[in-house]
């Protein structure tokens, strides 16, 4: 039987949480320091249906990686 991988595009929006110490930001310059930009040390929480999806495609599955002759097909 043939298998497919299916991947979908998706965009939504998140909210990024961290607990620190005092030390970590400066409250009267208003400054997050090192914690500006989210990185892998917050928590990601997905907000519930906030997901759109913005393309589809599939194509035939197989074990060999990097295989560029495989044809792709689109469903925008």
């Amino acid at each position: 039987m043939t298998k497919y991988l299916v991947r979908h595009y998706v965009t939504a929006d998140f909210i990024a949480e961290k607990v620190v110490d005092e030390s970590e930001i400066d409250l009267e310059k208003n400054n997050l320091k090192q914690n500006t930009i989210p990185d892998g040390s917050f928590s990601f929480i997905m907000v519930e249906r906030s997901e759109k999806l913005i393309r589809t495609t599939y194509e035939k599955y197989d074990e060999n990686l990097n295989n560029s002759s495989k044809e792709w097909t689109f469903n925008r």
